[in-house]
C-alpha cells in the first residue's frame, strides 16, 4: 500500500468554505485502477490556522503514480489555482510507502 497527503493550512475564516470545496467535489478517484479509500482530515488549530490534511490509500505507488498522469487528475484538478486563495502557501505533500498494515 501506498498512503499519498497534502497538508493545507487554512486561515479560520476560510475554513467554511474550504470544507465545502473538497465535500462538493468529484474526485475522479473512483475510476482509478488501485483507488483504496480516501479521507479528508481535519486537525489541530491554533488562533488563526487550523491544519487540514488530504489522505488517500492507493493499492500501490505505481497506482499512485498513474492517477497524478491521468485525464481524472487533471478533470479533479483543474480549477485549484482558483481555490488556492482558501489555504495559506502551497499544500505539503508526503508520500508513504506502507511497511505494516494491520487490520
Amino acid at each position: 500500500m501506498y498512503i499519498a497527503m497534502n497538508r493545507f493550512t487554512v486561515r479560520k475564516e476560510n475554513a467554511g468554505d474550504f470544507e465545502a470545496l473538497w465535500l462538493g467535489r468529484d474526485s475522479h478517484l473512483k475510476e482509478m485502477e488501485g483507488f483504496v479509500e480516501f479521507h479528508m482530515l481535519k486537525g489541530p488549530e491554533d488562533d488563526d490556522m487550523i491544519l487540514y490534511a488530504s489522505h488517500t490509500v492507493w493499492a500501490s505507488e505505481d497506482a499512485f503514480r498513474a492517477w497524478t498522469r491521468s485525464d481524472a487528475f487533471r478533470a479533479a484538478h483543474k480549477n485549484a489555482g482558483q481555490t488556492a486563495k482558501l489555504h495559506e502557501g502551497a499544500p505539503t505533500f508526503e508520500g508513504f510507502a506502507t511497511i505494516q498494515h494491520l487490520k
